[in-house]
């Protein structure tokens, strides 16, 4: 008899008549009863939060819900202008967008964090105890996640409101603790002061509710998508996204590319390599200028200045010494060992 299969789950299963969750029924216990942040909580920690928890993440969530035209929403905003059918790819757009500069920081102030507090045997109960601590974070560390912002460079407006939340709460934890202190310490050290933005307060805050500092960022993106929905929702009336799309093409400029780009007729395809006792540029570093007659009054002309010389055209002629010796030092070019 073929064994049975059997994939074990804590999260939910159905049958024909029951929707289970968590180990309740859906129907009968979940709906009405249950938030949708109690429940997203509930999913990822295993265990249904207090009431001041719940109110706690649920400030989370509001708080990183939007930020007005970041590059997730503009991003959301021109691929619904492009394929207004796909909801769920402009929506995911927007979602792919979060990042090390938009919405990632949440969970990187929150693994950083942890990092010193699994350090502490004792958490100091003292601000001068903490600002030790913070002291050897900053100076070990100089750049440090959550400090500063964009756009409100004096404070974030969010910041004092969710370390109000935690402390009614009796939530205020060693989390925030530690980064409060850093924000007390860093302008001593860094040489200037910077706000705590509302991001990294968030990891903070979303680490002393004991949720893994691994998932923080699929919170920032769980509150994320209403917000991004939002914008879609308003898409749908002002077309935003097709403006955008035109502002950009309508004023977009050619302009030559300085290094990396291919030009017919050029004995190197930049970016060259110097070799020892050829041309140096006085004025400034030494510098590689292109080997074409005319350009370089220090290295001769060419007898064919139109002579093709890329490689892969067919045409290719061989090439003088000292330009095959520039080839064969760069990897990809003619002679070189790869």
């Amino acid at each position: 008899m073929a064994e049975e299969l059997s994939f074990p789950t804590g999260i939910g299963t159905s049958d024909a008549d029951h929707i289970r969750l968590l180990g309740q029924d859906l129907a009968a216990d979940l709906m009405g009863k249950v938030g949708f942040g109690e429940l997203a909580f509930w999913l990822v920690a295993g265990r249904r939060p207090s009431p001041g928890e719940t109110r706690v993440f649920e400030a989370v969530l509001v708080a990183l819900a939007d930020h007005g035209f970041t590059p997730t929403a503009i991003a959301a905003r021109v691929t619904y202008a492009s394929a207004p059918e796909a909801l769920q790819g402009a929506l995911a757009a927007g979602l792919l967008g979060g990042g090390s500069r938009f919405l990632g920081v949440t969970e990187d102030v929150g693994r950083f964090l942890s990092a010193y507090i699994g350090q502490i045997n004792k958490y100091p109960e003292m601000d001068a105890e903490w600002d030790e601590i913070a002291t050897r974070a900053v100076s070990e560390t100089k750049r440090i996640p959550g400090l500063g912002h964009p756009v409100h460079k004096v404070q974030d407006p969010r910041t004092p409101v969710l370390i109000r939340i935690a402390e009614e709460e009796g939530l205020r934890g060693p989390h925030l603790r530690l980064f409060e202190a850093i924000g007390r310490v860093h302008p001593a050290i860094l040489g200037k002061t910077l706000p705590l933005n509302g991001a990294g307060v968030c990891g903070a805050a979303l680490a002393d509710l004991g949720l893994p500092v691994e998932m923080l960022r699929g919170f920032a993106l769980l509150a994320r998508a209403a917000g991004l929905l939002g914008h879609l929702a308003e898409e749908r009336r002002t077309n935003l996204g097709l403006e955008i799309y035109r502002t950009v093409d309508r004023n977009a400029v050619y302009r030559r590319r300085r290094r990396g780009h291919h030009r017919r007729g050029d004995r190197v395809d930049a970016p060259s390599v110097l070799l020892q006792g050829q041309h140096v540029d006085r004025r400034g570093p030494p510098a590689v200028r292109r080997r074409v007659g005319g350009q370089d009054p220090a290295l001769p002309r060419d007898a064919d200045q139109g002579r093709a010389r890329r490689a892969g055209d067919g045409r290719l002629g061989p090439l003088p010494p000292a330009v095959a010796g520039q080839h064969a030092a760069v990897p990809g070019r003619q002679g070189a060992d790869v």
